[in-house]
């Protein structure tokens, strides 16, 4: 499996912007997808955005469209999540996961992801 470690998190006021990362290591990264996930106290974890092994094709929750945008760069292992126009509804833990294989498209679901980091943690603040 491959190892993910996040970072980027941190206290924001409302507005404003932060970008998370998702450092992959041990596995060769380009052979996954990745998502990112999040979750808010007493609340399930739920689906932000995600992309497939190559860039080619990503999704996101409506709640995030238009503010959110997912990237990634195979050669450096590394997925980035930048996060614009925060809104204290986005506080939460954010999660990334990885899913192997060579997929056309980005998965949306918690439950395909094999790999998960151990979450940054992202407070807005109004």
């Amino acid at each position: 499996q491959v190892q993910l470690v996040e970072s980027g998190g941190g206290l924001v006021q409302a507005g404003g912007s932060l970008r998370l990362s998702c450092a992959a290591s041990g596995r060769d990264f380009s052979f996954y997808s990745a998502g990112w996930f999040r979750q808010a106290p007493g609340k399930e974890r739920e689906f932000v955005a995600c992309i497939n092994w190559n860039g080619g094709d990503s999704a996101y929750a409506d709640s995030v469209k238009g503010r959110f945008t997912i990237s990634r760069d195979n050669a450096k292992n590394t997925v980035w999540l930048q996060m614009n126009s925060l809104k204290v509804e986005d506080t939460a833990v954010y999660y990334c996961g990885a899913k192997f294989g060579l997929t056309s498209w980005a998965p949306v679901g918690a439950y395909e992801y094999g790999s998960w980091g151990q979450g940054t943690q992202v407070t807005v603040s109004s």
